[in-house]
């Protein structure tokens, strides 16, 4: 990933300074990996209920069990209703085996492995984003969607959980800035090489959270039209090697479930409880993200018939049950779809939540949704000026891939379970689009003289 050679040029209060791209990219990759290590060492070296991460309890103890030869299994009976000493699958494989291999190291030291998450999500979403902003539209653009990720209070107090979430939205990052270059490349020599890089960020965002599945015949599909339309050779290796490997990836976890279960369980139990209690009647058409207990607990909307169910069996009968209640009332679930969008959008503060998470989501997705809306409007209006085909030539660019992966990521939330950190993945999306927004008006403003510095982009020499 080198860095095309540019220099800024910044007028501070009529002195002159001229600093370069690695520079400044070398800056902002240093203040985010410095604010997640903070972050990390915040939380600690102990794993407690803090707001939105409480799955990092069951990751941690998960760890901890494979550690003392148990494997995949809860000393007590543990969320959602998994049985003392039963197998699970409910929880990432990989990012379990990611904190075992840790405690494995070095003991039960959570701060280890929060450590070297936020120093590698850190390091890696920069430069992600800055080639993503730098690809759709330009390297300044590329360097203000670095700023920020770096300065985003979810990314910054996610980096330090111990939760799939940082990873998982790296490696998304990662497939979709490969797709990027996929859909452009006339270069068979670098087929295989895009092919299996493509293969790895599949494989690693499906082990982490396997809702990305669902993504994966759309970004497939994005790639077969923009080769075509461009009028290059079909992606045919890069396809094929990059669904091979994750069907490899999948394969030992399929196999592994299946020894435990005595069924075919794909990846792991939690759609089907998803479905279920996302899709409850309970609800009527207003949908809760957090179901208070004054109206019922989440177990207790299980019915008692087939609480006796192992985890695999019960998440395939909850899956059914859950699909009858969309079948019994179709419209409902669609009242109830639609009332999923303010919980999933939600950037104002919420009596429900404490201060810290009132505040983060105000200054991170409530300052950022402005300048996201307002550089989406200015992505579209560009790409789809003085073009005969126009939807066609927008829905081929970079800009269309994302704004494809917002839509269908969006869609398959609102439909099922929408919260908060779910749509995490959606904002690192958008960053690059709020860069752009956040660049048009600064340039507007500036040019009113309003500003005592200027900032341009020249190349040296």
């Amino acid at each position: 990933m080198a860095l095309r050679a540019s220099q800024y040029s910044v007028r501070l209060f009529n002195r002159h300074y001229t600093i370069s791209l690695q520079t400044t990219l070398l800056w902002i990759g240093f203040i985010a990996v410095l604010l997640r290590v903070l972050s990390a060492l915040f939380q600690g070296n102990t794993v407690e209920v803090l707001p939105g991460i409480y799955d990092q309890i069951s990751y941690d103890t998960l760890a901890r069990r494979i550690v003392d030869g148990h494997g995949f299994s809860f000393a007590e009976e543990h969320w959602p209703v998994t049985r003392a000493g039963e197998p699970t699958a409910h929880w990432s494989f990989l990012y379990t085996l990611y904190l075992a291999g840790f405690y494995s190291l070095f003991g039960p030291q959570p701060l280890f492995a929060r450590l070297v998450q936020a120093v590698i999500v850190g390091g890696l979403q920069t430069i992600l984003m800055y080639r993503i902003g730098e690809k759709l539209f330009s390297s300044t653009i590329g360097i203000i969607a670095a700023g920020i990720a770096a300065f985003y209070a979810y990314f910054i107090y996610y980096s330090g959980a111990l939760m799939t979430e940082p990873f998982y939205i790296t490696a998304i990052l990662y497939s979709l800035f490969i797709a990027m270059q996929i859909g452009e490349n006339n270069d068979k020599s670098l087929e295989i090489k895009l092919g299996l890089s493509l293969g790895i960020a599949l494989a690693v965002a499906v082990l982490l959270r396997q809702v990305y599945l669902l993504f994966i015949p759309f970004l497939i599909s994005w790639l077969w039209i923009a080769r075509i339309k461009r009028s290059l050779s079909l992606p045919i290796v890069s396809t094929l090697l990059s669904l091979s490997l994750v069907v490899l990836f999948i394969i030992p976890v399929s196999l592994y479930n299946y020894s435990r279960f005595g069924r075919f369980v794909l990846l792991n139990t939690n759609s089907g409880y998803a479905f279920f209690w996302g899709n409850h009647p309970i609800y009527g058409t207003r949908f809760i993200p957090i179901l208070p207990t004054e109206m019922a607990t989440y177990e207790e909307l299980i019915p008692e018939e087939i609480r006796l169910l192992d985890e695999a069996a019960l998440d395939q009968e909850l899956l059914k049950r859950g699909i009858q209640f969309v079948l019994d009332d179709p419209g409902r679930y669609v009242l109830l779809s639609l009332s999923r969008i303010p919980a999933y959008f939600t950037f104002w503060p919420s009596s429900g939540s404490g201060l810290v998470s009132n505040i983060s989501r105000v200054a991170s997705f409530g300052i950022a949704l402005p300048f996201m809306i307002y550089g989406l409007f200015l992505a579209i209006r560009r790409n789809y000026s003085g073009k005969e085909n126009r939807f066609l030539a927008f829905f081929i660019s970079p800009v269309g891939l994302l704004l494809l992966f917002t839509l269908v990521y969006t869609g398959v939330h609102l439909l099922t379970w929408a919260l908060i950190r779910y749509r995490l993945p959606v904002d690192a999306v958008l960053f690059p689009f709020a860069a752009l927004g956040v660049s048009d008006l600064y340039a507007r403003v500036s040019r009113t003289g309003r500003f005592g510095y200027k900032l341009t982009e020249e190349s040296p020499g």
